[in-house]
C-alpha cells in the first residue's frame, strides 16, 4: 500500500465516521494525481453511499427571463457587456412555466427551478408573476419549486415562500478571493447576504460555484469551506463552458479528470449535502460523464441549461438505470 492511499483511506474513515476533514487535509487531496486519483474516486463513492445510498436527484430548469443583464460576470452569455447573440426575452408567462414543469417530470425530475437573468428581480410585477407561476406549480403539479432570482431581499423572499417556494438557489460562483476577477458589479457579501435570508427562512439553499474560470487549486477549497460555513443544502458544480463573446471565451476547458477530482474533495468536504454536477458536464466530460456519480454526485440535471443545450434526458436515466443506481421521486418538504 503507497503513503497516499493511506492517507487517501485515513481520511475516507474519518469522513464516514462523522468527522471533519481540515482545510490543509483539503489542499493536499488536490495534489493527488496519476493512478492515486482512483483511490481517491473510490473513497470519495463510499462516503456518498454512506451519506446518500444508491438514490440519485435530478433537477431541470426554465430560462424563464433571457438576457440583457446589467451584470459583468466574465463567463455569462446574458450578460449586457457580451455580445453573444443568445435570445432576449422578458418573463415567461405562467402557462410557458407550468409545461417547462411538466416537461421536466417527464424527463424523470422531482426538482424545478425557475431562472431569470439580471442582479435580481426586475419589479414588483416581475415578482407577482414569479410568485403565480409558483402557486400554480404548487396547485397543479407534484414538483419539488425552486427558483434562482439573483440578490434578493427578506420581504419578497418571504412572499416567495408564501406562493410555495421550498427552495432558492444562488450560486457563488467561485472563491470570495478571486470574485473581483469575475464580477465587478456587486460584492460578494450580497451574495452571501442573499443565501442568509433564504436560510433564515427555512428555505432550503442550493449553492456553488463554476470551474475553470482561472482560479487556483486553493480558491477551490476556498469556496467549499465557505459554502460548508454557510450550511447550504445543495451544491451545484459547474464546469466553464466557454461562450463566444464573453470574457473568457478563451479560456481552455479542464480535464475530465480534473473534474473528477473536484467532485471528489468536495465531497469529502460536504459528506451531507447534495452534489450536484450542473452546466458544462456533456462539454467538459464527454464519455467520462457516468463517473461523476463513482466520484461522489449524487444529483445532476437534465434537459437543456439556460443558454447551451444538453443532451436528451433518455440517456442520462439510461446511464443511471446502468450504474444500478435509482432516481429519487421524492419531494423535499
Amino acid at each position: 500500500m503507497s503513503v497516499v492511499f493511506d492517507k487517501i483511506k485515513r481520511l475516507e474513515q474519518r469522513v464516514i465516521s462523522g468527522n471533519d476533514i481540515t482545510h490543509e487535509e483539503a489542499l493536499w487531496l488536490t495534489g493527488i494525481k496519476g493512478m492515486d486519483l482512483y483511490d481517491l474516486i473510490a473513497s470519495a463513492n463510499r462516503i456518498r453511499d454512506r451519506y446518500k445510498g444508491t438514490r440519485i436527484s435530478l433537477c431541470a430548469i426554465i430560462n424563464a427571463k433571457s438576457g440583457r443583464c446589467g451584470e459583468d460576470c466574465a463567463f455569462c452569455a446574458q450578460s449586457a457587456h457580451h455580445k453573444t447573440g443568445i435570445e432576449v426575452y422578458p418573463l415567461l408567462d405562467s402557462n410557458r412555466i407550468l409545461e417547462g414543469a411538466q416537461q421536466a417530470l417527464a424527463s424523470g425530475a422531482h426538482k424545478f427551478g425557475i431562472v431569470i437573468s439580471g442582479k435580481g428581480i426586475g419589479s414588483p410585477g416581475e415578482l407577482e408573476g414569479i410568485c403565480l407561476s409558483i402557486r400554480r406549480l404548487r396547485e397543479e403539479t407534484n414538483i419539488h419549486r425552486c427558483a434562482s432570482l439573483g440578490i434578493i431581499d427578506n420581504e419578497s423572499a418571504h412572499r416567495l415562500k408564501e406562493a410555495g417556494l421550498q427552495e432558492y438557489h444562488h450560486n457563488l460562483e467561485t472563491a470570495r478571493s478571486f470574485f473581483p476577477n469575475i464580477c465587478t458589479t456587486h460584492e460578494y457579501d450580497e451574495d452571501i447576504e442573499t443565501i442568509r435570508i433564504a436560510k433564515g427562512l427555512g428555505l432550503r439553499v442550493c449553492c456553488g460555484g463554476i470551474f475553470g474560470m482561472g482560479e487556483s487549486s486553493e480558491q477551490r477549497i476556498e469556496l467549499a469551506f465557505t459554502l460548508k460555513g454557510l450550511d447550504v443544502d445543495s451544491v451545484p458544480l459547474n464546469f466553464l463552458h466557454p461562450i463566444p463573446g464573453t470574457r473568457l471565451e478563451g479560456a481552455i476547458p479542464l480535464r475530465p479528470m480534473e473534474i473528477l477530482k473536484i467532485i471528489a474533495i468536495y465531497r469529502f468536504i460536504l459528506p451531507t449535502k447534495d452534489i450536484k454536477v450542473a452546466g458544462g458536464r456533456e462539454f467538459n466530460l464527454r464519455d467520462l460523464q457516468s463517473m461523476i456519480f463513482a466520484a461522489g454526485a449524487n444529483s445532476t440535471m437534465v434537459g437543456n441549461y439556460l443558454t447551451t443545450k444538453g443532451r436528451d434526458f433518455r440517456e442520462d436515466l439510461q446511464m443511471i438505470e446502468d450504474l444500478e443506481l435509482e432516481i429519487e421521486n421524492g419531494l423535499h418538504q
